[in-house]
């Protein structure tokens, strides 16, 4: 134990010395974390959408109020023609056109029908869906009121109905930012305790001290902990304060669930994804070396966790890999216990899967660890 004391005194004495070092850790995640979860949000609004009325009847300009009511849309362009509308679409001024025909009201009183043309542009695909879905949409609310208004009331009703009240579980407002800050923090603290700890020991072989611990009689699990410790410290400090200090004062979330399991849980989770740092040290020579690789994860990572894109609409090859990645556990569990409330029987499958990966990783690190003395 003393020995790992002067180990970790040398290591935190080293991190806080580097002044330049400092803001990565610290200050960056904070910015990050107030910026992402304003940017990452799925909800499109603003589409601009082209108008071509051809019947200029208050049934047509009772569609096209409603549509730009909503908020979803605004109005780009409003003219008699589809050309000069589509040119807008190619110069990407519109994301939409709706076309209303000419007779709209007449046909619609008298043939209890009418078609509606709409062209999108589906460049962006994940807007021109959605954009094409909100369209839909109020159109179809557009004529359950034109029915509603066409339907003369009944003294009694001649058939039941069955009235629907629909409910938000764990996110009543459907605020997206709740969804969205615990598994950004979740993947910035990966992110801070991957990067600098796969630095830590590459930056020992640049300087030069790697080759005066190895002739000590310094034990390679001393070692290994001595820098794994300081940046587990970090990495619980920076939760915390990303956590308590940007979720609840910046975005309002508080947790519902046990905070004691969730800490459980970071702890354990550190020591897997510090391990896997070490282990990308041991296998690099230089900082630029260690930094590349780390990249090459962290973009595996990202992409492959459930944190913009849901799991269960990948392929099954890429479902496979979203199972081996360690932070997929890790949002999992943040959405479940600061959301949904869960405790630790809610986790536990979580919780031997980061143990499994803690004991893989750190092992490797310390086998690969070549200390000659």
């Amino acid at each position: 134990m003393r020995t790992l004391k002067f180990l970790l005194r040398k290591e935190f004495r080293q991190i806080f010395r580097n002044k330049s070092l400092l803001p990565v850790i610290f200050v960056m995640p904070i910015i990050q974390l107030l910026i992402m979860p304003l940017a990452a949000d799925y909800e499109v609004k603003n589409i601009n959408i082209s108008i071509v009325d051809h019947d200029h009847s208050p049934y047509s300009q009772k569609l096209i109020s409603k549509i730009i009511a909503s908020g979803y849309f605004r109005l780009s362009d409003y003219s008699n023609s589809f050309n000069q509308a589509f040119e807008q679409i190619e110069k990407d001024n519109s994301d939409l056109v709706l076309e209303i025909p000419k007779d709209f009201e007449r046909n619609l009183i008298r043939e209890n029908t009418q078609q509606l043309y709409i062209a999108v542009n589906a460049i962006n695909g994940t807007k021109a869906n959605l954009g094409g879905a909100y369209l839909n949409r109020l159109i179809q609310d557009y004529n359950a009121d034109i029915r509603t208004e066409w339907i003369q009331p009944q003294r009694y009703n001649a058939s039941p109905t069955i009235q629907i009240a629909s409910s938000n579980w764990f996110n009543t407002y459907l605020n997206y930012s709740f969804f969205m800050v615990p598994g950004i923090l979740a993947f910035l603290v990966t992110m801070v305790g991957a990067y600098m700890c796969s630095l830590n020991i590459v930056k020992e072989k640049e300087v030069g001290t790697i080759e005066q611990i190895n002739v000590t009689p310094i034990k390679k699990h001393h070692f290994i902990l001595g820098k794994l410790i300081p940046f587990w410290v970090i990495g619980m400090f920076v939760f915390s304060v990303g956590l308590f200090g940007v979720g609840r004062l910046v975005y309002g979330i508080v947790p519902i669930g046990s905070m004691g399991s969730l800490y459980a849980f970071l702890s354990l989770y550190l020591i897997a994804l510090l391990g896997l740092g070490l282990l990308i040290s041991t296998y690099s020579d230089t900082q630029q070396q260690a930094m590349s690789i780390a990249f090459f994860f962290m973009m595996i990572f990202l992409l492959m966790s459930g944190l913009f894109t849901s799991i269960d609409s990948m392929p099954e090859w890429a479902k496979v890999i979203a199972q081996l990645n360690p932070v997929t556990y890790f949002i999992e569990v943040m959405r479940m216990v600061v959301l949904k409330g869960s405790g630790f029987s809610d986790i536990k499958y979580h919780f031997l899967i980061i143990c499994g990966f803690a004991i893989f990783f750190n092992g490797w690190a310390i086998l690969n660890y070549k200390k000659t003395s």
